[in-house]
């Protein structure tokens, strides 16, 4: 029980989003991710601060609160690759650890796993982040391109692949089970991988403009983990939303006063975006999912 509530309002929020090799790994799209959410923070009167980090530029964990790094073709991911490891490897570890999200996707998915074993040439050595692994079966081998559905904690994610790897999990957790498409490997019906707040996926499109609540999810995780814990918060104004900040215990619990919404985001009208998305399970032939996002976030 609450033994003692005051209401507040929470200061302005502000996040650092790193983006990594902005200018090597941009392919298919994926610069929409930070689009994507640079304008669902705005939206909430949240300041998303993007800071390009290149190669020969060290990652300082404590500078950011969240990561992304993009996908590109093989002879963009060997310079990258050593870098990673060399450069940002010890920095990116320690945030990763610390439960800083991060979201990458295909080649930055395969540079978090052991290794990505390429078509011609030597293997890519990876951090080992994802206890997974990479390789190119050549040209023989037909890619896995096409729109891509997997489930998600109870929900779909929807999007676009097109990779010539094919991703092995050792212990990793999937991200989510293919509904239809390839996935990692067009084998074993799994997409992506966990481990802790870092999520490597194949899902281009971009991915996140047509899976809204994973975006917000991102977010989410990055605010709880920068405000989350503070006790000493200076109450100031936020989009009108009031939180209630309450003691228990000696700790302090932020509580928004409608329970239906998280902590600290506020719904946004995304009734586009939903017909982006379910678009996408009709042309997979997943009507049933597509009825029910379309019925659940009707306008």
């Amino acid at each position: 029980m609450l033994k003692s509530m005051a209401e507040y309002r929470i200061q302005p929020l502000t996040l650092t989003l790193g983006h990594l090799y902005p200018d090597q790994l941009n392919l298919y799209g994926d610069r929409g991710n930070i689009l994507t959410l640079r304008r669902r923070c705005q939206l909430r009167g949240i300041e998303l601060r993007v800071v390009g980090l290149g190669v020969g530029d060290a990652l300082a964990p404590d500078e950011y609160d969240m990561l992304f790094i993009g996908g590109g073709q093989d002879k963009e991911q060997a310079p990258v690759a050593q870098d990673l490891y060399e450069m940002k490897g010890i920095g990116l570890w320690a945030a990763i650890e610390d439960d800083m999200p991060v979201l990458a996707v295909c080649g930055g998915f395969q540079l978090l796993a052991h290794y990505y074993r390429p078509a011609e040439g030597p293997d890519m050595r990876g951090l080992g982040v994802f206890d997974a692994w990479t390789e190119h079966k050549g040209p023989h081998v037909a890619r896995c391109i096409g729109d891509i559905a997997l489930s998600w904690n109870g929900q779909t994610l929807v999007g676009f692949e097109n990779h010539g790897g094919r991703t092995y999990l050792g212990t990793a957790r999937p991200l989510g089970k293919v509904l239809k498409g390839y996935g990692n490997n067009a084998e074993d019906q799994t997409e992506g991988a966990i481990y802790r707040n870092a999520y490597g996926t194949y899902l281009h499109g971009s991915l996140l403009p047509k899976n809204p609540h994973f975006a917000d999810y991102l977010i989410e995780l990055a605010l709880q983990r920068k405000y989350g814990d503070q006790a000493d918060m200076e109450p100031q104004p936020l989009n009108g939303n009031h939180i209630s900040v309450a003691s228990e215990n000696g700790s302090t619990v932020l509580e928004l006063q409608k329970t239906n919404l998280s902590p600290l985001l506020t719904p946004l009208e995304d009734s586009l975006e939903w017909e982006a998305h379910a678009s996408i399970l009709e042309r997979l032939g997943l009507y049933s999912e597509a009825a029910t996002v379309l019925r659940t976030h009707k306008r």
